[in-house]
């Protein structure tokens, strides 16, 4: 289900202001609408006031959801819009039957933290899977999380 035009519009707002451009990471609007239209993908917004300060954008495949992207505006970042958006992304994929979480990032991305708060840990790497603007060739790293539990961090990792 396409979601209503303004709603793409702060997405691609997030996007652009939250995605480096020299990793090549950030979809372009049709990406986003294409996603969307195929019924399995789900997304979310984080305000702050009248301001979008972030988004998620999932896809639900039988009993796995795997988180798409995820952005924070960088003037907003460190205050727990992320917290808060990867929250109501695992409630979320946790009601709609998902037994297990999946993500993919580039190596060296400092939202890692985050995620591994939440129970995610690698279960793969794909070798020069990102090029960067520069040529320069970066690693993908693949984390799961299973549901088995509540969606709260883990305080021991913290």
């Amino acid at each position: 289900m396409m979601p209503p035009a303004d709603d793409l519009d702060r997405i691609m707002a997030v996007m652009a202001a939250a995605f480096e451009p020299q990793y090549g990471e950030a979809w372009n609007r049709r990406q986003v609408e294409d996603a969307l239209i195929l019924g399995n993908c789900h997304y979310g917004l984080g305000q702050d006031g009248e301001l979008c300060a972030g988004f998620y954008l999932s896809r639900f495949a039988y009993d796995e959801e795997e988180l798409l992207l995820l952005g924070v505006i960088p003037q907003l970042r460190g205050r727990g819009y992320g917290a808060g958006l990867l929250e109501r992304f695992l409630d979320g994929a946790r009601s709609r039957g998902a037994r297990r979480v999946l993500l993919e990032m580039r190596e060296g991305n400092p939202a890692e933290r985050l995620y591994r708060r939440y129970g995610f840990e690698q279960i793969g790497k794909r070798p020069d899977y990102y090029r960067g603007t520069n040529g320069r060739r970066i690693n993908a790293l693949t984390f799961a999380c299973q549901l088995e539990g509540d969606s709260q961090p883990n305080q021991q990792s913290i």
